[in-house]
């Protein structure tokens, strides 16, 4: 039997910058695009709770927000915590991706 998947995105607006040694950037922002993936079975409740995660973050700077404490907040930082989100609200996350610019994406998979 074939496993059903369902795809929802969700468009955020988000400022941040690199300061780490070898890689600094200035204050810059991104349209940012987000991605998730779930079963089927799950994919009734993924709109709301993608929502919940988008208010979270939009129109922030990431480097202020406490989910990325401590981190670079590059679009990996941002679809493994987006990951952990669904997680920690009781999804089965497959993938989750995130678009910082047109040609620059990062995903986060699930792998068992």
């Amino acid at each position: 039997m074939n496993d059903i998947l369902a795809t929802e995105s969700r468009g955020f607006v988000a400022d941040h910058y690199h300061a780490l040694d070898g890689f600094t950037e200035p204050r810059h922002g991104h349209n940012w695009e987000l991605e998730a993936t779930v079963s089927n079975e799950e994919s009734d409740r993924l709109g709301a709770i993608l929502d919940a995660c988008i208010k979270e973050i939009n129109y922030s700077l990431l480097n202020e927000l406490q989910i990325l404490s401590g981190r670079n907040p590059t679009a990996e930082a941002v679809a493994e915590c987006v990951f952990n989100y669904l997680v920690a609200s009781k999804f089965s996350p497959v993938e989750v991706r995130v678009r910082e610019k047109p040609q620059y994406w990062a995903s986060c998979l699930r792998l068992s």
